[in-house]
């Protein structure tokens, strides 16, 4: 079994986290209940490393474009951790490894346990992307969800230039302990590489997605067998053929070789 608790000393804030290599990219090897506790023992004042932490989340089609975009790739392995939001990888690493994932860390459940804890023990939410009447109905959930999280700040993610730095800059200034950013991929990979330099005051940046289009209750989650089947995005091919049909025609069946030619155990 995996300790609950995740031991952090510094700038090895990181070593301790057992990681499997699961169609080319290294995941940690942590169940969900520990990977909040890591987030919210990262973001205690005497473990702080004078830079956020950077977590992403890798599905299928994820891999599958790692394997093709260089620069996608690059900015994926840049992650201090990276979690396995798709069941197709926790499955592929059960059949192929004696030390295979413990489950999937969807990020849309994630965000829920972490802001069970945050609210709890006082740390603080920035959430940064979607549109702006997504980004505030999705606030609004929270603060009906968590009325006793600090939500220290929000803003949609269409800005540019001189605005989205103005913005960074306010972020910092509000010294979040944790900022969600959801720009979908490989954008909200890109804004955490230019950025992490000048938000030295937040502690982790969790990229998100379409987190917020859940959280607005503008997206349904797929059935939970369907969850459970690693059928979830079936689910919403189904919901919006015209934007993912084509991609997860073309993504699919790559990541579907990658996990089983791919995949080697490493625990560190």
């Amino acid at each position: 079994m995996l300790e609950r608790r995740v031991n952090l000393e510094g700038r090895a804030a990181t070593a301790e986290v057992p990681r499997i290599t699961v169609g080319g990219l290294r995941m940690a090897a942590l169940d969900l209940e520990a990977t909040a506790d890591f987030m919210i023992e990262a973001t205690d004042p005497s473990h702080r490393i004078g830079r956020p932490l950077y977590l992403t989340s890798a599905n299928g089609e994820v891999l599958a474009r790692c394997s093709t975009e260089p620069q996608t790739e690059r900015l994926f392995r840049a992650a201090d951790l990276i979690n396995a939001d798709g069941q197709p990888l926790v499955a592929a690493s059960k059949l192929q490894s004696w030390f295979p994932l413990p489950e999937r860390v969807a990020t849309t459940d994630l965000f829920h346990v972490v802001a069970r804890r945050a609210e709890a023990v006082g740390r603080s939410f920035y959430m940064f992307g979607a549109s702006e009447a997504e980004n505030e109905a999705a606030v609004r959930r929270v603060q009906n969800l968590y009325p006793k999280l600090r939500i220290v700040g929000h803003s949609h993610g269409y800005l540019r230039g001189e605005a989205l730095r103005a913005k960074v800059e306010e972020i910092n200034a509000l010294a979040p302990d944790f900022l969600w950013v959801a720009l979908g991929v490989p954008n909200e990979q890109a804004f955490v590489e230019e950025y992490t330099p000048l938000l030295s005051n937040v502690g982790v940046i969790k990229t998100s997605g379409g987190l917020f289009n859940f959280l607005s209750g503008s997206r349904a989650r797929a059935p939970e067998w369907m969850q459970k089947v690693g059928l979830e995005w079936a689910w919403r091919t189904w919901l919006e053929p015209r934007r993912l049909f084509w991609r997860y025609l073309t993504t699919n069946p790559r990541a579907i070789y990658l996990l089983f030619s791919r995949n080697r155990a490493l625990n560190r």
